[in-house]
């Protein structure tokens, strides 16, 4: 079942979420919370979606960056952001560890703050130790884009938006991105628009 997507303002975007227990995420209801979510986030499309974005103050997030989503981009551009496609799962009660400084700058858009994007800092390589949809525990280590969508997603599960951590002046209609910045390398955008 797709769900709503909350939107920047709605109070359950600024709060920390609250941790899910064992049995909570064995549950019926968590489960398919999970399942709406996944088929929320394709429809959307986005590459990940946290509880909060669809109304419940849970630390739950899932995160998929499908093939077809990168299929179209450049090699140079791809690399530049260091992405491939990641494998959807499931990340309950993370805690976050970020290797390096928030120093490798990209757009980023959300779908709660729908049709604009900006330029965020974020750190190039984290540490994600959280459970899975089965309650296991997980280790997640990850660079590039996949770091990104990590931070960004598990931002979320403590009331935080790009927004709050965008360089202002970079702030983008999604249509004049893709008209002007998306097949640019982040070092001309930033010399354009910093």
């Amino acid at each position: 079942m797709r769900l709503d997507l909350f939107q920047a303002g709605e109070p359950v975007l600024r709060q920390s979420a609250r941790s899910l227990s064992l049995e909570e995420i064995a549950s019926d209801s968590i489960q398919q919370l999970i399942e709406s979510m996944k088929e929320t986030m394709h429809e959307a499309p986005g590459v990940g979606l946290a509880a909060p974005q669809v109304g419940h103050s849970l630390q739950l997030a899932v995160i998929e960056d499908r093939h077809e989503y990168i299929k179209d981009a450049s090699p140079k551009l791809l690399s530049e952001r260091e992405r491939q496609p990641v494998p959807f799962h499931v990340i309950i009660n993370p805690k976050l560890v970020l290797v390096g400084e928030p120093d490798i700058e990209f757009f980023e858009g959300c779908l709660s703050v729908a049709g604009l994007m900006a330029i965020v800092p974020r750190a190039r390589k984290v540490r994600v130790e959280c459970l899975n949809e089965k309650g296991q525990s997980n280790v997640i280590e990850a660079s590039g884009w996949y770091a990104r969508i990590l931070q960004h997603e598990i931002d979320h599960l403590h009331g935080t938006l790009y927004i709050d951590r965008m360089y202002a002046r970079t702030l983008t209609t999604v249509d004049n991105y893709n008209r002007h910045w998306k097949d640019k390398p982040i070092a001309q955008a930033k010399g354009l628009l910093l």
